[in-house]
């Protein structure tokens, strides 16, 4: 064999690993819109949405947490909490709105639409606001209240201790806030801010008024509400992850004792 064709043959056998080393690597390899491997922009993606995944998770947990606090907790201690570091709330009410997103109806649409059909010239007191979409979606008065306010029409409170005027609102709205291990106070500060004949609306999750799995029962719950001095006008169980009631203040109470029903907590199980 010639030097000249010993060489040809090394130029093959080399040539040879290049294209099995090239195929091996192929898979790995994300194609560009001109068809040349990017293994940066594979690694890249890998990366991003191995973050995306753990920030997801780690946001949940603050979630269950902060949740678990507020249901196990009195209104005026959540207030506490809150105030020691607001940037909880944030954390909180995200991933409210994550969970939300999977229900197939939200009860605050409900809320408004009914609001809608009713005189603008009604005032409204939403107890637990949120980020206040109930009075950026009606034309009536609102007064917005919650444990931490990011915005100047939000009032920063306790709920059971709001700075409104005795029988100075129309219509009370509870939506998901019964939260607190005082909620009676709650619904009982809802009394005092009524005007006689006026609506108390409360939408409340499912699972809380079920006996079957370790919840009150519903019908105790509308008791002790009118046994406060309510007339209830109806309970609708139609949805299946809210139960939405309307009651209506009398025009003259009775103060009485009042066995409230224990609320069970709505707690999140780690996924």
């Amino acid at each position: 064999m010639t030097e000249e064709q010993r060489r040809s043959k090394k130029r093959k056998r080399g040539n040879r690993r290049k294209e099995y080393a090239a195929k091996n690597n192929a898979s790995s390899f994300t194609a560009t819109p001109s068809g040349v491997a990017n293994p940066t922009k594979s690694s890249s993606k890998s990366k991003s949405s191995f973050l995306d995944k753990m920030k997801a998770r780690l946001s949940g947990g603050y979630f269950r947490m902060i949740n678990e606090k507020l249901y196990t907790c009195s209104g005026d201690e959540a207030l506490e909490y809150f105030k020691e570091d607001p940037s909880l709330f944030n954390v909180y009410h995200s991933g409210y709105q994550a969970q939300m997103s999977l229900w197939p109806e939200q009860p605050n649409d409900v809320i408004i639409k009914w609001i809608k059909d009713r005189s603008p010239s009604l005032v409204v007191a939403d107890f637990g606001c949120g980020d206040a979409r109930l009075a950026k979606s009606v034309k009536n008065k609102v007064h917005s209240f919650d444990l931490v306010s990011n915005d100047p029409s939000i009032i920063a409170c306790d709920m059971s201790n709001t700075p409104l005027a005795s029988s100075s609102v129309d219509i009370a709205v509870f939506c998901l806030s019964l939260m607190g291990t005082n909620f009676p106070s709650y619904i009982q500060e809802a009394n005092r801010v009524l005007k006689p004949q006026g609506w108390l609306l409360i939408a409340e999750v499912k699972s809380r008024l079920d006996p079957t799995t370790g919840g009150a029962d519903p019908n105790d719950f509308v008791k002790a509400i009118c046994e406060l001095g309510f007339t209830s006008k109806s309970k609708d169980l139609s949805n299946k992850m809210f139960i939405l009631f309307h009651f209506q203040k009398k025009e003259k109470q009775k103060p009485r004792d009042i066995n409230w029903p224990e609320l069970k907590p709505c707690l999140y199980k780690r996924r």
